[in-house]
């Protein structure tokens, strides 16, 4: 596939090792001593390459967002826009940029997968903000938030010496939700099909509400022209409505449940009554679990001065990264990021910790054992002794052939419960992933 940096819809990312500011160059054609505010003020600056490109490239609609007319009235009239309308590409010219790749590369030769997943976030943000933009500068800006991601999955590695491009477009819209699918694109000379050129597919809802108001706020309708997005849309709406049947139907599941969990907590109570006789092949979940704790600071907030969704996911798939590390005893190899709900907001100055355990694994196919592993963000607020689950996510990796091979003997363990909260928390994410299953 050919990469087209001219092309009004594709941002060029750079390497931020310098400041933006450091070359005379304007943006879009605009003159370069603009009064517009400098970009290293504005918040959520720091963390990603992509953001800045981004910011950059849309500066006039995030100005307004920063600083939005007093009592201005909100969009009276929605607008009927096309997918092609908020379709956005960023490309990381990472064969040429050293910087740039540098500031990707893990230590495989790959790309982060972290810093990825935080780039998806502030695309998809970009292309929400797009859609419901009504491109009146008198009316006020909608707040819009990351309701939701569906499940994220890695096809293929992603190398960080290979240009790679990012695309993504509104695909479908409620009364005030939108969900945005972006596709992670990588081309080899060997492989130049664009559907076997696709590395990483993920789908983000987010939400609109009154930024005055704080309620739920209507947003623009959208009108697929082709017969990709007219499918595309219908996909979409029929993932909506099983969101919304998905509580009725767990009941399937609950049929038996209390077998369920004493066959799950029969191991785990000889680990802990009789330990000397229990499976060596096993390992209680207690004993995966990692932690670790952070204060949010100001240049991880978004425009709404809330933390950034993607920087939240970051920092989760670090953890969880690790953690399947420290299970297996090899490096863990990335398949997957299940639905995530944003459930709480997290603000600058919140005591964020994340707790990560190996839930469950799947050992069916030993070329392929798959690592489940939860983490969950925790708001604490020590000064009135409170602690908000904000989100759980949920990571599978498995352990990369070439690892496998040089460990002789290697075998992955059984993870068991000790307590009947930990028995419930595995099957009920044994039994969502049925449910997944069964939609597909």
């Amino acid at each position: 596939m050919e990469f087209n940096c001219s092309s009004p819809t594709t941002i060029p990312v750079v390497s931020t090792f310098a400041s933006p500011f450091d070359t005379s160059a304007a943006v879009n054609g605009s003159d370069s001593t603009s009064t517009r505010k400098p970009i290293s003020l504005w918040p959520g600056m720091y963390h990603s390459p992509v953001t800045n490109a981004l910011w950059e490239a849309k500066s006039q609609i995030f100005e307004r967002l920063l600083d939005p007319p007093k009592d201005a009235p909100p969009q009276s009239e929605l607008l009927t826009k096309t997918p092609s309308q908020s379709r956005t590409s960023i490309l990381y010219n990472l064969s040429s940029d050293y910087i740039l790749r540098e500031q990707y590369r893990d230590p495989w030769n790959e790309v982060r997968i972290g810093k990825l997943l935080e780039d998806l976030d502030a695309l998809a943000g970009t292309i929400s903000v797009k859609h419901c933009s009504d491109d009146d500068s008198t009316t006020r800006p909608l707040l819009l938030v990351t309701a939701s991601v569906d499940k994220i999955v890695l096809k293929k590695p992603i190398s960080v010496d290979i240009d790679l491009k990012i695309v993504g477009s509104v695909i479908w819209v409620g009364r005030s939700s939108i969900e945005i699918q972006l596709e992670v694109i990588q081309s080899t000379e060997e492989n130049s099909d664009v559907s076997e050129s696709v590395a990483v597919t993920a789908n983000f809802i987010f939400v609109a509400r009154d930024s005055k108001t704080g309620k739920a706020a209507p947003v623009n309708r959208l009108s697929p022209e082709t017969e990709r997005e007219k499918f595309l849309f219908e996909e979409a709406e029929a993932r909506s409505k099983l969101r919304k049947r998905k509580r009725v139907d767990r009941r399937e599941f609950e049929h038996g449940e209390i077998n369920r969990l004493d066959a799950l907590l029969a191991e785990g109570r000889i680990f802990c009554d009789m330990p000397a006789l229990a499976d060596r092949d096993s390992i209680l979940l207690k004993d995966t679990h990692l932690e670790n704790a952070l204060i949010c600071q100001p240049q991880q907030r978004n425009i709404h001065g809330r933390i950034f969704g993607g920087f939240l996911m970051h920092r989760a798939f670090e953890l969880a990264f690790s953690t399947a590390y420290a299970f297996a005893g090899l490096v863990p190899c990335f398949l997957e990021v299940d639905h995530v709900d944003f459930l709480r907001p997290v603000d600058v100055g919140n005591f964020l910790r994340l707790k990560s355990c190996v839930l469950y694994t799947e050992l069916e196919n030993p070329d392929q054992p798959l690592i489940n592993v939860e983490v969950v963000a925790h708001v604490t607020r020590p000064e009135i002794r409170t602690s908000e689950v904000s989100n759980t996510f949920y990571f599978t990796f498995s352990v990369r052939p070439e690892a496998k091979a040089t460990k002789n003997g290697f075998k992955i363990r059984n993870v068991v419960p000790a307590t009947e909260e930990e028995a419930r928390r595995i099957l009920e994410r044994m039994d969502a992933e049925m449910l997944t299953r069964k939609s597909q």
